[in-house]
């Protein structure tokens, strides 16, 4: 409605602009011819006349003047004598048609042209009064110069047109044009508003519906009514619909039989696998009277059936996740006691790998609502992972908090990742390396299990790497259970010049035993 304001405003403008130059030229030729004429008679009138005294001469300026006058209807045609020049011994004063009327409503330039010309000049002029009553009514004069008898005295005399009748005209036009545009912008907007409204409203419901199909509603349809492009698109819909609703019913089905399996798989294998491991234990522990190939063979099985019962444990883990069974049971816990903890539980990879773990931080006591279990399990797998690729080097364990949030964030210096696998580290049974096996025989779900954890505390687990320079992991937990995460109080990595005023060292495990090389089995699987 604004641009279509805009645009009659424009058009009108123009047209108004166009029919009054229209009927201004039309006429001014008119005009000119019939002045020039009339100017030009009066002046031979003048010039040819025997007149010798004032009284005489003031008889033929009155007579000139009243023959100059015009009664046409659409422009009267009035006239007035102006002196040049003041004379003491013959004045013919101002003489005009017209009451009311005086030289001054004459153009200065218009009375300077005349008193220096012979010829017949034009301009535009404001008349104070007319016949007809109207004040500042628009006109148009024409002047020349004239000699009054019996001295030739120079006198000007001008003629002018009253245009307000063509003025009035004009402005019916105008008043005609602002109605039609007034009800054509009605008529518009009312079209407008129809066809918006037709167009619009399906495509509103159309979002109406889609919205409830990803809210999982997907058993909601559009209405069809009639047969245009609207209703081609709400049949168009609607078949799109009941596709996605059949693809995502099958998807849905297959998911829950893939995640049965694994359930149904994972608890069959608990029974056999807990017999296999008592044999395995006993040929571990009686694994001294072996011969060598033997005595090897007992410690590979008993590894591996270990590693089998983990990756088992974590299946069913994950197995929980996916059916959404896993609950978090919130408490008020110490972050702190509980990375010392973890720090504990891994104190015998530590040995010996030779790593020094030590917590960096100046809190002695971050308390925040979380699931211990949980947590101590995201930890320790940070713990793991950054001992079995910090290449003996230290691992540092930083803790900081506000009155939003715990972070916790575990720093090796070994051998690192690139940016595009820290984006991937948290993927299931992804490693960087395939052909590296892992030094703890981990099953390459311990950080997706990390993920679901930290999910269900609302939390972020964050990973940053850079080739040679080692990785970073950061945990940060909002202090209240509900509570949303807007900043994590520590970096990522954390600085470690961030930590030189208040540093505390809580806890450190280091080797006892000399010359410790790492497995060199590590990988980025972490």
């Amino acid at each position: 409605m604004l641009l279509t304001s805009v645009s009659f405003v424009a058009v009108g403008g123009f047209l108004s602009t166009q029919i009054a130059d229209a009927l201004y030229d039309q006429r001014f030729d008119q005009f000119s011819a019939e002045a020039t004429e009339a100017l030009d008679e009066t002046k031979a009138v003048f010039r040819d006349s025997s007149a010798t005294d004032r009284g005489t001469t003031t008889r033929l300026v009155v007579d000139s003047i009243s023959g100059l006058v015009g009664m046409d209807s659409d422009a009267p045609r009035q006239a007035i004598l102006v002196q040049i020049a003041t004379d003491e011994d013959l004045v013919i004063p101002t003489t005009g048609s017209q009451e009311g009327v005086t030289a001054s409503m004459l153009p200065e330039d218009l009375q300077a042209a005349v008193a220096t010309g012979q010829d017949v000049y034009w301009a535009p002029v404001v008349i104070p009064v007319t016949e007809n009553g109207s004040t500042s009514a628009p006109g148009l004069a024409f002047g020349t110069q004239v000699a009054l008898p019996p001295d030739q005295t120079p006198y000007a005399l001008y003629v002018y047109y009253d245009l307000s009748t063509m003025q009035s005209t004009l402005d019916d036009i105008h008043r005609v044009l602002w109605f039609a545009g007034f009800v054509l912008l009605v008529v518009i907007g009312a079209i407008a508003w129809y066809v918006t409204r037709s167009v619009v409203l399906p495509v509103s419901y159309a979002a109406s519906v889609s919205e409830k199909l990803a809210a999982g509603e997907l058993q909601e349809r559009m209405e069809v009514t009639g047969e245009d492009e609207v209703a081609r698109l709400g049949v168009s819909f609607n078949h799109m619909a009941g596709s996605l609703q059949d693809q995502i019913t099958q998807l849905a089905q297959l998911s829950q039989m893939q995640q049965r399996f694994v359930s149904d798989v994972s608890h069959e294998l608990r029974t056999p696998l807990t017999t296999v491991r008592m044999a395995a234990e006993v040929l571990h522990d009686a694994r001294e009277d072996f011969d060598p190939i033997n005595k090897r063979s007992a410690e590979i099985l008993f590894d591996q059936v270990e590693r089998f019962e983990a990756l088992l444990a974590d299946l069913l883990e994950i197995s929980r996740f996916d059916a959404g069974a896993a609950v978090l049971e919130a408490e008020s816990v110490d972050i702190v006691q509980l990375a010392q903890h973890a720090i504990d539980g891994a104190r015998p990879l530590a040995e010996r790998l030779g790593s020094q773990v030590t917590i960096v931080s100046s809190e002695t006591m971050c308390i925040a609502d979380a699931d211990a279990r949980r947590i101590d399990r995201i930890l320790r797998n940070l713990i793991v992972n950054a001992l079995e690729h910090g290449e003996s080097k230290p691992v540092e364990v930083h803790i900081a908090c506000n009155p939003e949030a715990v972070a916790v964030a575990v720093r090796d210096h070994g051998i690192g990742m690139a940016p595009l696998e820290a984006s991937r580290v948290f993927d299931r049974f992804w490693r960087a390396d395939p052909a590296r096996a892992r030094t703890t025989g981990g099953s390459g779900l311990g950080l997706s299990i990390a993920t679901e954890d930290a999910r269900l505390h609302s939390a972020w687990l964050e990973a940053w790497g850079m080739p040679g320079d080692g990785a970073c992991f950061r945990l940060t937990l909002p202090r209240h259970e509900g509570a949303e995460l807007a900043a994590s109080p520590l970096a990522l990595p954390p600085s470690a010049v961030t930590h030189d005023v208040g540093r505390v060292v809580i806890s450190e495990v280091e080797s006892h035993r000399s010359g410790a090389t790492p497995d060199p089995r590590g990988s980025h699987g972490r």
